[in-house]
């Protein structure tokens, strides 16, 4: 039987933007995958110290923007395993729990470059694979076997930069999608004290 290959999209999501989206579409739409679970960090290890929302206000925002796309999934699988959390421990986790699965990681660019600091990354490209997809100037780095390449449009967004629209009082309309926005209007996130 064969197994359905998902993508793990890990991320803060603080919060999910249109820049996102696009990029599990174009997982999908290439074929790389049938599907995409948006792995909502509770604690990322890479961003320890600095403030986040609450992690189920996150997947909240998540499961707004991801609502009628059927290859789309907020998942809150990370809030139950220790943290911080290690995408190893996920992945051999999800492996566990959805034996039915053939988990794949998409990670940025940027992220890549810092890969060899990943806590056991040579597993997660040996073991389930990795896509890697463009960020900044869009060049395509040297990839070893394992490691595949998404290309996909670079949007100029970013979740710091949505916060920071809030914070000054400036417009999100584009950034995130229409009921992400209303969600962050009517529960006053992201504005300043």
């Amino acid at each position: 039987m064969s197994r359905t290959r998902t993508v793990i999209f890990g991320g803060s999501f603080d919060p999910i933007h249109v820049g996102h989206l696009s990029l599990a579409s174009a997982v999908c739409e290439s074929g790389l995958a049938s599907e995409v679970w948006f792995m909502v960090s509770p604690q990322n290890p890479h961003k320890q110290g600095c403030c986040m929302t609450d992690e189920n206000v996150r997947l909240h925002m998540v499961r707004l923007a991801t609502e009628g796309n059927p290859a789309f999934k907020a998942s809150d699988f990370e809030f139950s395993l220790p943290r911080p959390s290690y995408t190893i421990n996920t992945l051999n986790a999800l492996e566990q729990a959805y034996p039915d699965r053939e988990f794949v990681l998409l990670i940025g660019a940027d992220n890549w470059k810092k890969f060899d600091r990943w806590y056991k990354g040579d597993e997660i490209v040996s073991r389930f694979g990795v896509i890697v997809y463009p960020r900044d100037n869009g060049d395509v780095p040297e990839l070893p076997a394992g490691v595949l390449w998404l290309p996909a449009t670079l949007y100029n967004v970013s979740s710091t930069m949505v916060r920071d629209c809030v914070a000054a009082g400036k417009e999100i309309a584009g950034l995130v999608t229409d009921v992400v926005a209303e969600f962050i209007e009517q529960n006053k996130l992201y504005r300043k004290i």
